[in-house]
């Protein structure tokens, strides 16, 4: 049995919980830590009393948790500007982390990071961070069928992410908490965009506004990124907070990728192909992913997974490379 302890409740951590919850055979939870004040773990606390678990300790500092409890897995949640520190401290002690995107908000913080991963990556620790869209089932029949040469030699990928802004909490509102909407919304789409391409960025360019956010304070609303890829294939990601409420899902998902033998396109949570197989456009069946964390857990047992802590590193640093981009309007070269 793994002992997993939580820090934080801000994000995605709701994907380690629902199999934990499911399993109690395979996982305890001994202990969870706020990570900041005001973070609120009433919601992660119910979750476990629902399936008949023990509540867990609740420790004010997380160090003296994990110094305390040594669990196996440390599931990192705070605010995002703490999820390096919290990362290192967690790989430090040998202890594996599932990490919240992004894993840093910053370049500095992020080269820390790397270098303590680097380190524990050479007895046998694990990390990977919470990019739970592709485990969607669209995105990962899509992929599958790339993968399988549906569409021949990628060219071009466009990817777009679109949610509702509602009142955010104070996190959001300062990029020295939040980190930027490039780096916590966009990178699900660059995700999708260097996933799918197998490619690494060449340059990279954006452009980002903070008008119409909802009164968000300085959190941006609408940006797009472009990147040239290698073997100048080339990708843009647009990101906005617009989303009218009266929508019926919070988001939008899509990722439009064209080939040199079709086009293969994500949207409304369907998969859609257009092939010399076939006259005109597929739809394509779901495939069924496995689920993020056991993916994770998995890993740890030398099984393959969908997500590296090499992607996880690489594609934040993208990420805030893109920010950098925006802020200063410069093109940069990653290469």
């Amino acid at each position: 049995m793994k002992k997993v302890c939580f820090v934080g409740a801000c994000g995605h951590s709701g994907s380690a919980m629902a199999p934990i919850a499911n399993h109690p055979e395979l996982f305890s939870v001994p202990a969870v830590s706020p990570g900041a004040p005001g973070v609120v773990l009433t919601g992660l606390v119910k979750r476990l009393s629902d399936k008949g678990l023990p509540s867990p300790k609740v420790y004010d500092d997380y160090r003296e948790m994990l110094d305390k409890e040594q669990p196996d897995i440390l599931v990192v949640d705070a605010y995002f500007c703490d999820h390096a520190e919290m990362s290192i401290e967690g790989l430090k002690r040998g202890i594996h982390v599932y990490c919240e995107k992004p894993a840093a908000t910053t370049l500095e913080d992020l080269d820390r990071l790397e270098a303590v991963y680097q380190e524990a990556k050479e007895k046998g620790v694990h990390f990977a961070y919470m990019l739970t869209t592709r485990y969607d089932p669209w995105f990962y029949t899509a992929y599958q069928a790339v993968q399988q040469g549906a569409i021949g030699e990628i060219r071009m990928l466009n990817g777009q992410k679109s949610y509702k802004a509602g009142k955010r909490g104070p996190l959001f509102h300062k990029r020295e908490t939040y980190g930027g909407t490039i780096p916590w919304v966009g990178i699900h789409a660059l995700d999708w965009v260097l996933w799918f391409s197998g490619k690494r960025v060449k340059t990279v360019s954006a452009v980002q506004s903070s008008m119409a956010n909802n009164h968000n304070g300085t959190m941006e609303a609408t940006a797009i990124c472009l990147f040239q890829l290698e073997d100048e294939v080339v990708a843009h990601i647009n990101i906005d907070y617009l989303r009218p409420q009266t929508a019926e899902t919070h988001g939008d998902d899509r990722i439009r990728i064209a080939g040199t033998k079709g086009v293969i396109e994500v949207r409304g949570g369907k998969v859609y192909l257009i092939n010399g197989e076939a006259e005109g456009q597929r739809e394509l069946p779901l495939l069924q992913p496995p689920q993020i964390f056991e993916d994770f857990a998995a890993s740890l047992e030398g099984k393959p997974s969908l997500i590296t802590a090499e992607q996880s590193l690489y594609f934040t640093r993208v990420c805030l490379t893109a920010q950098k981009a925006a802020d200063t309007g410069e093109i940069i070269r990653m290469d």
